[in-house]
């Protein structure tokens, strides 16, 4: 077991936790090697690795500065790339891929479908295990056929093509290989000079474990070529750490926090046949809704390796795992695992209450009616929340302008609120996406679209 506790911010009772957890789980997944690490308030706050490189006793021990290879959690370096782009005005999300990349027999589906995983593209390639054998051009690539097995935006349809599209994307908008726009754009920055598209220094061979004997198998690895965007990127815990961090909000200036937030959004739900929805994609994110608490992240594997990102949404809480083995089941039990274990032996700080409100808004505060129906209004955090939100629609606002705001969550999301106010300045009631809200139920002094009934009451 090799940890890291220079990198420690965790107590002893919870790192000593995380240690038999990381441990437990190598032994009964049987991973030659996995490292992992947990991330908190923005840094690595504990780190591990148990196993040996080439999966044998006496072996060379795996540590967190080990590269492995992330598999298709290069897609989300990929989909930033993109969204850097939309940022500054470069594109669109609407766009028509052949707008950009023309010559493709899948030339309207747009940008937006490809990073979602609902343009309709076949998964694979055509021809050999692109995964296993060397990869091509991107014109070999256009010229072996590859199109659409669905109608573009009728159904979630998880596509490697589809992201080794976007790689031609951004290498045609910046005149340059998409690797080296997101090593200039994003690692550099960020400071992870140890995520490569090939193996530089210290790094774990790929291997695949007999599924009923104690053996092991090396598997080949080769440079993806067109396909790279989907794949190709090897990193080390102490780097993959860092890009959760990104994903956490500590985006280092390098992405708006409202474009964050939009690639995090549901967009595509996993339908499988059976199963509850509990994994949708948004805009390279995969969004994982656990008993409705939200995580963002993304899996990834190749022949010889697992890997696995997934950070808490409301706090920020954050785990990274990588392995050397081609299938196991263990990687994204580790997943939950840590990452339950941080929390519950050693919970996130919780900010104390302080009176901060603006006594000015207390004329908004208390019972309104939609037509017959009760909503409590309150001041929280600089926000109005009519109901409680997630709770049939229940919504917080923003304020935008003077006596506007905007809804934040679910039904009235995006949607405008006015306070109107009565000739001597008094707030007569709220128009909310053209709803009327009372201080009384159908109050007849408020405008109420369609009249009041002029009897009143029976």
């Amino acid at each position: 077991m090799t940890t890291n506790p220079g990198r420690s911010a965790t107590t002893t009772s919870t790192a000593r936790h995380l240690d038999h957890v990381l441990s437990t789980e190598q032994r009964a997944g049987r991973l030659p090697s996995v490292a992992a690490g947990v991330v908190r308030d923005g840094r690595l706050a504990w780190s591990g690795a148990v196993g040996t490189l080439d999966g044998r006793a006496g072996g060379d021990p795996a540590d967190t500065d080990t590269q492995y290879r992330m598999g298709s959690i290069t897609k989300t370096f990929v989909a930033v790339a993109v969204m850097r782009l939309r940022d500054a005005g470069r594109l669109h999300l609407t766009d028509r891929f052949d707008d950009h990349v023309p010559g493709t027999s899948f030339g309207d589906v747009t940008v937006e479908q490809l990073l979602v995983h609902a343009a309709g593209l076949q998964a694979e390639t055509n021809g050999p295990w692109w995964e296993r054998t060397p990869g091509g051009t991107w014109d070999e690539l256009v010229a072996s056929g590859v199109g659409q097995r669905f109608r573009s935006g009728r159904r979630f349809h998880y596509t490697n093509v589809g992201y080794g599209a976007l790689g031609q994307l951004i290498a045609r908008a910046h005149g340059v290989d998409w690797f080296e726009v997101v090593r200039r754009d994003l690692l550099e920055p960020l400071g992870m000079g140890r995520t490569t598209t090939w193996p530089t220094g210290r790094a774990a061979r790929g291997l695949a474990v007999h599924p009923f004997a104690d053996v092991l198998l090396p598997e080949p690895e080769h440079d993806a070529g067109a396909m790279g965007p989907a794949g190709q990127l090897w990193t080390t815990i102490e780097d993959l750490a860092r890009w959760a961090a990104f994903l956490a909000g500590d985006t280092g200036e390098l992405l708006a926090a409202d474009t964050l937030e939009e690639m995090c959004e549901p967009h595509f739900v996993v339908d499988d046949q059976g199963d509850p929805w509990t994994v949708a994609h948004g805009l390279g994110w995969q969004v994982f809704n656990v008993d409705g608490r939200r995580y963002a992240g993304h899996g990834g594997s190749m022949p010889g390796f697992v890997a696995g990102l997934r950070v808490a949404r409301d706090t920020g809480d954050g785990v990274v795992v990588l392995t050397n083995t081609t299938s196991s089941p263990a990687p994204g039990r580790l997943v939950t695992a840590l990452l339950a274990g941080l929390e519950q032996h050693e919970p996130a700080s919780v900010e104390p209450w302080s009176a901060s409100g603006d006594a000015s808004l207390l004329e908004l505060v208390g019972t309104w009616h939609w037509g017959s129906s009760v909503t409590v209004a309150r001041v929280e955090g600089g926000h109005l929340v009519l109901g409680e939100p997630g709770v049939t629609r229940g919504s917080r606002f923003r304020p935008v302008g003077a006596d506007a705001w905007v809804g934040l969550d679910g039904y009235y999301a995006g949607e405008p609120l006015r306070v109107v106010r009565r000739t001597d300045g008094a707030v007569s009631h709220l128009d909310l996406a053209s709803f009327r809200f009372t201080r009384t139920p159908y109050d007849p002094d408020a405008d109420v679209p369609g009249g009041v009934y002029p009897a009143g009451w029976l």
